[in-house]
């Protein structure tokens, strides 16, 4: 038995009613003042209700019973019974919750499904110092709060049209309950509730399925107490694959398929709703060549073009669909249409030619002058390929320019080339020249630029024409022979823009030549022999030569000459000129292929004046016989320098004297003395002095010997003499002071020599 806050004795049953007049301490109740109230109360399990006795406002019962009929039952029981604060409970009543009295009410927590039913309250209220019966009658009912619910579907995938139905549980809940139905695609996105699907009902039947059923869902289930959400379930809707859809970019349709320009990216999308989603295989031309939903071909090339089959499989439910496009690839012709311009009709008017072959489709090219409107493609002037127009030359200015433009679907800008139509200035320009060995002379004429080419033809003299006409060069190739000697030729030159044709002549001549006829050189100099061939290009190149006195040619190379050449000149030089042999008749020559010329030079190798003559003035031996020391003089005269020569003077008569050495070279002018060392005193010689101008030496001086050297005894006596005195100076000093320190042993010394 549970406790109030006062301790009571045991339960006694209903029997403890008989007391209620006694405990109203002897005072009578009122007659027909009994007051009997019934009502309803509601209650949700697991929470609190409160069970008034009487009205809220009055005062609390003095003594108050309660007891409680379960819904359908007929017999009461004691819930619990209480007087002021003294409270008993009956046991069981933990059946209806957690009961407690308070003040006559009846308080309930934790509330059960047990406590639904009547609860009846008796009570003795106090009055106006009465005592009132009151009787309290209260309908609980009790409402179970909804539990979470669970949908369950018929299948977790289904294919597209069958029936399919969501059923939505709930374990508990009072009832009348209310169900709600929320759908939210599986992309994301807000929840949305299915329309007429019968969505407010326990199950939610999708008769038929179809794709956009597919997605989460979730059931609400309401009732007066709360309401629940149940975790989402996915119903996957199995269908597929639709026909595919090709998307190709860059989108470029045509008649019967799709186009690209070649070597552009093309990117092949294939869309073919399906669930689950479809597995993609490319093929083309009937061979698989990419699986995947894009394929992209990088620079497509011209044979990629041809059909392009996407092929869609749903593998769950084993079906597949197909699409196919045709892909037509366009590319241009290789590199960029060729503008030219020929001469034609004698020279007379200008074919313009526009040329560009090959690509697909073939371009299309026109032309378009100065001052014409570009006409639009399929108008008249529209070739493909190939397009020539020919332009009359006297109704041309120089300088006008024509344009050739092309067009093509691989190419958005398209192309063009152009050209100009000019003269060139100036005139032609005409040379001569022979081949190895002057077998042949090729006669060449030139005239370059303009458009079109100048055409250059070659004639002679008298007008006839030689060989065929070219373009910007002519070459006429004739046989050397003595006969084209001083003869002249003539090109012509002619152009469709030029009313007059221009010229340039030519004449082929023997080669002439320029040099001074006489050359003068000072012995050991050097000679420079000029030579110049004079004349224009048709000299045909000539050879200069030279040649020597001795009609030898002078060839590179050799120590005595140097060769100089330059374009038009050939320069000898002789050096180290000696006197008279490099003196003489040189030869210049000059041979082309009609001929030769020849041009003789002299050349005068003078001496250098001969130095004046030299005496000798001193020549003596020093003391030693090793050297000698010579002194000469000399007039005015030119001179360079001197030489001393030497010999030896005393041979037996049957040998012949020796000839004259050089005992000094390359003495300056102003020297006029010498000394000569390197001498064998046991050998007597000989010497002379020249003196030299240049090259030119003049004549010896007298042969002289060298003198003896004079006698030089007096210096070596007077110096002997010096040092014996100062010796014996030393020796008389250390004598006195070896005396003066030794008085005791030679006392006759100190005193001859101290003595006072």
């Amino acid at each position: 038995m549970e406790r109030g806050r006062a301790p009571l004795p045991p339960w006694r049953g209903p029997w403890i009613l008989c007391l209620l007049p006694a405990l109203a301490g002897g005072q009578p109740l009122a007659a027909g003042e009994v007051a009997y109230e019934e009502w309803r109360a509601t209650g949700v399990r697991g929470r609190a209700v409160e069970l008034s006795c009487g009205p809220v406002a009055a005062a609390p019962p003095a003594v108050v019973f309660w007891s409680f009929t379960p819904q359908g039952e007929g017999l009461p029981r004691a819930v619990a019974v209480g007087s002021g604060r003294e409270v008993a409970m009956a046991p069981g009543t933990g059946a209806l919750g957690r009961v407690t009295l308070r003040n006559g009410t009846l308080e309930l927590r934790e509330l059960r499904v047990a406590a639904q039913g009547r609860f009846l309250c008796q009570g003795l209220f106090p009055e106006r110092g009465r005592l009132r019966v009151g009787y309290a009658a209260i309908l609980l009912r009790v409402l179970v709060p909804v539990s979470k619910p669970f949908v369950r579907p018929t299948a977790a995938a289904a294919a597209e049209g069958a029936a399919v139905a969501l059923t939505c549980t709930v374990r508990e809940g009072t009832e009348p309950l209310s169900f709600s139905w929320q759908h939210q695609d599986p992309r994301g996105g807000p929840s949305i509730t299915p329309a007429g699907l019968g969505g407010s009902r326990a199950e939610l039947q999708l008769t038929p399925a179809n794709r956009s059923h597919t997605g989460w869902y979730i059931c609400t289930v309401h009732n007066e107490v709360n309401n629940h959400t149940s975790d989402p379930v996915y119903l996957d809707i199995v269908y597929g694959p639709d026909e595919p859809a090709i998307r190709v970019e860059p989108f470029s349709p045509e008649q019967g398929g799709f186009s690209a320009g070649e070597r552009e990216d093309v990117v092949l999308s294939c869309l073919a709703p399906s669930n689950p989603p479809s597995r993609y295989v490319w093929l083309h031309n009937g061979s698989q060549v990419h699986i995947g939903q894009t394929y992209v071909i990088t620079a497509i090339a011209r044979a990629q073009a041809g059909t392009y089959t996407c092929l869609a499989e749903n593998s769950h439910l084993q079906t597949r669909t197909q699409a196919t496009i045709v892909l037509t690839v366009y590319y241009p012709p290789a590199g960029s249409p060729s503008c030219s311009a020929l001469a034609s009709d004698d020279q007379r008017d200008v074919a313009l030619r526009c040329r560009w072959l090959g690509g697909f489709p073939l371009a299309r090219l026109r032309w378009v002058g100065p001052q014409e409107e570009e006409e639009e493609e399929g108008l008249m002037g529209t070739s493909f390929s190939m397009a020539t127009r020919i332009q009359p030359g006297a109704a041309t200015r120089n300088g006008s320019s024509f344009s050739c433009l092309a067009s093509h679907p691989a190419l958005p800008l398209g192309a063009a080339c152009g050209t100009t139509l000019w003269v060139p200035s100036g005139s032609p320009s005409c040379a001569a020249a022979a081949t190895r060995g002057d077998e042949y002379v090729m006669l060449r004429c030139r005239w370059e630029g303009g458009t079109p080419l100048v055409t250059l033809s070659w004639r002679d003299s008298a007008g006839r024409t030689l060989g065929d006409p070219a373009a910007s060069t002519a070459v006429l190739v004739l046989s050397t022979d003595g006969s084209l000697g001083g003869r002249e030729f003539v090109c012509v030159a002619a152009h469709p823009l030029r009313a007059a044709a221009a010229e340039c002549r030519l004449r082929l001549e023997i080669p002439e030549l320029e040099a001074e006829s006489e050359v003068a050189v000072l012995e050991g100099g050097e000679a420079q022999l000029a030579c110049r061939h004079r004349g224009s290009s048709a000299s045909l190149g000539a050879t200069v030569a030279w040649y020597d006195p001795k009609e030898r040619q002078v060839t590179p190379g050799l120590a005595k000459y140097r060769l100089e050449q330059g374009e038009a000149w050939v320069n000898l030089t002789v050096r180290d000129a000696e006197w008279p042999g490099d003196s003489g008749i040189y030869r210049c020559t000059a041979t082309n292929a009609v001929g030769t010329a020849s041009l003789p030079v002299r050349l005068r190798v003078d001496r250098y004046p001969a130095p004046p003559n030299v005496t000798i003035s001193k020549l003596r031996y020093t003391r030693a016989r090793t050297e000698v020391r010579l002194e000469w003089r000399t007039g005015a005269g030119n001179l360079t320098g001197f030489v001393v020569q030497r010999r030896q003077t005393k041979k037996p008569l049957r040998e012949s004297p020796s000839p004259w050495e050089t005992a000094a070279g390359d003495i300056e002018p102003h020297s006029r003395d010498r000394r000569l060392g390197g001498l064998d005193p046991a050998v007597l010689y000989a010497f002379r002095v020249l003196a030299v101008n240049h090259r030119t030496a003049g004549h010896p001086s007298e042969v002289q010997t060298p003198a003896e050297p004079p006698f030089e005894a007096y210096p070596a006596v007077t110096g002997a003499a010096v040092a014996g005195m100062l010796v014996a100076t030393a020796a008389s000093l250390l004598a006195v002071h070896c005396i003066a320190r030794h008085r005791e042993t030679l006392p006759r010394l100190h005193d001859l020599l101290f003595r006072t």
